[in-house]
């Protein structure tokens, strides 16, 4: 909810789609700058404390905003820092929640497991919409940040439930020596690499498609807050389908060759859906992006875990949030600075043939990724 009324709200008091690249940029930023240290506390420290502390900042800055936009007060500075702040705490909240995951499952059920939490985070995605394009509409954009201020309630009372206790390991070395051995594992391991990599590139040139909704459904289909929202729902509802998908298959063999199949697939989508200037075949091409975007996602995600030990998971992750959370700001702002020159659809179109290339390379060329 608050993510939707964000975004229309940057949108509408700045009438800039650079600021609403900028707001993209400045809440992925401190996760690119700060995760690694993140990881690296995450192997030292009770990952649930980190991941209270995420919930904390954000829900604070979720009831600032609140309060600024019911006061009229608020202007596109409050929420660019509000943007920064709630990165700096997923920077740490993120390598602990991630290394968590596989210490509730089994490591068969790691693949459906990252599948089915995409599937809770992406039903967000459809209801908070629904829900914040009514609140927006009808009480005001207020209602959007503070609902979401009590949203983090829910979660902070489920972590002080949570029994999971993780002991780490006792060491004398350095957070910067902790922190090379985790780059080290990354390094040394054949295909991890090659996942980093494909991570960074996937949000660099697919995201930018969700991120400047807002201006495909105000420039290209001509349409206000509902069609945006209709937008980002309907990319919500593919990304459960997705989602869904990927955690019916199980432990899927050959894992790696069909999320660089599924990377391609998305390239076309996304240039699909960037030239197209009907507002049913945009949605239409939208849900299945959206699913081919998180089936992608899932499974790159699952097999960083499966080939990580558990005392590395929190710096393994780390690198791997810095890749994959790090392409999303400078995508963001790359793309905010060209489309003003070069229209949005153009942008995208470009965006979704380079990451078809990429899957493309990755199949054929460099395999080491298509072989897990």
């Amino acid at each position: 909810m608050q993510k939707a009324a964000e975004s229309w709200l940057v949108l509408q008091i700045s009438g800039s789609p650079f600021y609403l690249g900028l707001d993209a940029f400045l809440g992925e930023i401190p996760i690119f700058i700060f995760s690694l240290v993140g990881g690296v506390i995450a192997d030292r420290r009770d990952r649930r404390h980190l991941l209270l502390f995420s919930q904390f900042v954000q829900m604070g800055c979720a009831f600032a905003l609140t309060i600024l936009i019911a006061t009229k007060l608020i202007r596109v500075w409050h929420i660019l820092c509000c943007s920064f702040l709630c990165g700096f705490a997923q920077a740490f909240g993120g390598p602990a929640y991630q290394a968590l995951i596989p210490s509730l499952v089994e490591v068969e059920d790691i693949s459906n497991a990252i599948a089915l939490n995409s599937i809770q985070f992406n039903l967000a995605r459809v209801i908070g919409p629904a829900l914040g394009g009514l609140a927006m509409t009808t009480l005001g954009a207020a209602w959007c940040f503070g609902l979401n201020g009590l949203s983090f309630v829910a979660v902070i009372v489920s972590l002080f439930l949570l029994k999971i206790r993780f002991v780490p390991e006792k060491t004398k070395d350095s957070m910067l020596a902790s922190l090379k051995q985790g780059i080290a594992f990354v390094r040394h391991h054949p295909a991890m690499e090659g996942l980093v990599v494909l991570a960074f590139l996937m949000t660099l040139l697919g995201i930018p498609m969700m991120v400047f909704l807002p201006v495909f459904a105000k420039d290209v289909f001509h349409g206000g807050a509902v069609s945006y929202t209709l937008l980002l729902s309907i990319s919500g509802v593919g990304a459960i389908f997705g989602a869904l998908a990927v955690a019916a298959m199980g432990n899927l063999r050959n894992k790696g060759r069909v999320a660089l199949a599924m990377l391609v697939v998305l390239g076309i989508l996304i240039a699909g859906f960037a030239l197209s200037k009907s507002l049913v075949l945009g949605a239409v091409l939208l849900f299945f992006a959206g699913a081919a975007l998180i089936s992608v996602f899932a499974l790159i995600s699952s097999l960083v875990q499966l080939i990580t030990a558990d005392q590395m998971r929190g710096r393994v992750m780390s690198v791997y949030n810095v890749a994959f959370r790090g392409g999303m700001p400078i995508g963001s702002l790359v793309n905010g600075a060209l489309i003003p020159i070069f229209k949005a659809p153009a942008v995208l179109a470009v965006n979704g043939v380079l990451l078809s290339l990429v899957g493309l390379y990755f199949l054929i060329v460099q395999r080491k990724v298509a072989r897990l």
